[in-house]
């Protein structure tokens, strides 16, 4: 499932969208997940990479690491 699937709130500006498109990639990396996958884990994590940028959050390592340990998997 593309990260853009999922947004559907307020709009980022491209270089946020490049942070939370490279966090999500990594993050389902991390934890073995497909990107492309349509699942409730997948999704999940999108959600959470999304959650994390609308707090002004668009580093992606920095997005990277905080979905993980949001997710208890750091």
């Amino acid at each position: 499932m593309p990260i853009r699937s999922v947004q559907r709130r307020p709009a980022f500006d491209p270089e946020a969208v490049t942070g939370i498109a490279l966090a999500f990639d990594a993050v389902c990396d991390h934890l073995g997940l497909k990107s492309s996958c349509d699942d409730p884990i997948t999704k999940l994590v999108a959600e959470k990479v999304i959650e994390l940028a609308l707090r002004g959050i668009a580093n992606a390592d920095l997005l990277q690491t905080m979905t993980l340990n949001e997710l208890g998997r750091d």
